[in-house]
């Protein structure tokens, strides 16, 4: 519900209330993908994301008890996230390495939520969400230009493998890039086409770089996902009709680029070990032959990879961390509870956010439909891969949560417009 006191306070005394809080904030999502940058305080691993987002909490508590501003926990998501937050903790006590369970806990569950209540509290105009917004907009771009370079560099030197995993810089995987840039791409693209300058320059220079970047990773479930919000951006224009066939028309030129017709025949031979659904349905199946035994609390968090060894390990080379498949990885993950209360998350955020891009305010609508297409690749990619359960891609989720409630909540803001203004068309 959109807080019209609060509203009144803001544009009234002109004030902005946790500045600091909302500059570490967007430092903290630049610096998405640096947790690859780890190291030990004395016992303890940390990464270079988790020092910046603890150094945003301090800033957020020390602003909220100088400046005596509520905290924004009251939202859409509270009861879901506190069951997923019960959820992860009950799959701690359950995992076969509690102390790196618990590791993971604080890094995909406590510190990213953590963040949604600084961001759900400090963004309160549609100018804060689009420099949180740049901040994850810096993160995507540092990763993707190095990660291009790569791949671009084993094209020329013909040492590509379309087969198999092609090179990648900074992440371990192809996917993992592709899974970080599909939600900014969602959420530029929706501003490239229904914001106004700056914003709409600055997310078409983003997609320069962003699309054909996300094009480079070869990822198949990529493709599929962005697809779907490419297909979902066109069916809420006014053109849709002619739009999806220009889409058509470009991705059936697409699939014909010898490098692509490549990858993607892969994957229409069945008979192909490199085939994505040929290797992800045996490990499917054992995950559930798994899960027969342990329904209630899964694999136990960071324990798939040592649960899954009686089912799996005896006849494949592969390992893996988890199933990838969206239900599957918060099954095993976090138990029965996790995947409820996970669901329950999805559908607030899409209700919400589709709510807010229907009938909300004009500045902040081509946010929520960004976050809404967002939310349809991170479950069409999910399919096949892991779209949640990495430093990044928690933050990342959890960041545009924050910005879609901070939509609904402020509105308007200190913009001056009114409240409830319609969504473009």
């Amino acid at each position: 519900m959109i807080d019209v006191a609060a509203r009144e306070r803001l544009v009234a005394t002109g004030r902005t209330p946790y500045r600091l809080s909302l500059i570490c904030a967007t430092v903290s999502c630049a610096l998405a993908p640096a947790y690859t940058i780890r190291w030990y305080l004395g016992p303890l691993p940390t990464t270079l994301l988790e020092n910046a987002i603890w150094l945003t909490l301090l800033v957020f508590v020390a602003e909220t008890l100088l400046e005596r501003e509520p905290i924004e926990w009251r939202t859409a998501f509270t009861i879901p996230a506190i069951l997923f937050l019960l959820a992860g903790l009950l799959d701690v006590a359950f995992a076969p390495d509690r102390r790196a369970a618990l590791g993971l806990y604080r890094a995909y569950l406590v510190e990213p939520m953590a963040v949604f209540i600084v961001l759900a509290s400090a963004t309160r105009t549609v100018r804060q969400a689009w420099l949180v917004l740049a901040g994850l907009g810096i993160g995507g771009i540092a990763l993707a230009i190095p990660n291009a370079a790569v791949v671009i560099e084993a094209i020329r030197h013909h040492s590509l493998n379309l087969a198999g995993t092609p090179p990648v810089a900074i992440y371990q995987t192809q996917n993992a890039v592709a899974l970080f840039l599909l939600p900014l791409i969602a959420v530029a693209a929706s501003l490239l086409l229904y914001g106004h300058n700056p914003e709409r320059l600055a997310s078409a220079l983003f997609l320069v770089i962003a699309v054909p970047t996300f094009l480079l990773t070869l990822s198949r479930g990529g493709y599929l996902a962005i697809g779907a919000v490419a297909l979902g951006l066109a069916l809420t224009h006014r053109r849709r009709i002619l739009i999806v066939a220009l889409m058509a028309l470009a991705a059936a030129l697409f699939t014909r680029i010898p490098a692509v017709a490549t990858r993607l025949a892969h994957d229409l031979n069945f008979a192909d070990p490199s085939n994505t659904l040929v290797g992800r349905v045996p490990l499917w199946r054992a995950t559930v032959q798994m899960l027969r035994h342990n329904p209630i609390f899964g694999a136990g968090l960071s324990g798939f990879e040592t649960r899954i060894g009686p089912y799996w390990n005896a006849t494949h080379i592969d390992r893996f961390i988890y199933p990838h498949n969206i239900v599957l990885n918060f099954w095993v993950a976090t138990g029965i509870l996790g995947v409820l209360s996970f669901g329950w998350l999805m559908v607030q955020a899409f209700r919400v956010s589709w709510r807010g891009w229907r009938h909300g305010d004009r500045g902040f609508a081509p946010i929520e439909l960004g976050v809404f297409l967002a939310l349809v690749g991170i479950v069409v990619h999910g399919l096949v891969d892991v779209p949640y359960f990495k430093n990044d891609l928690s933050l990342e989720f959890w960041v545009l949560l924050a910005l879609c409630w901070a939509g609904v909540r402020w509105a308007s803001g200190a913009e001056g417009r009114p409240a409830g203004s319609r969504a473009l068309p």
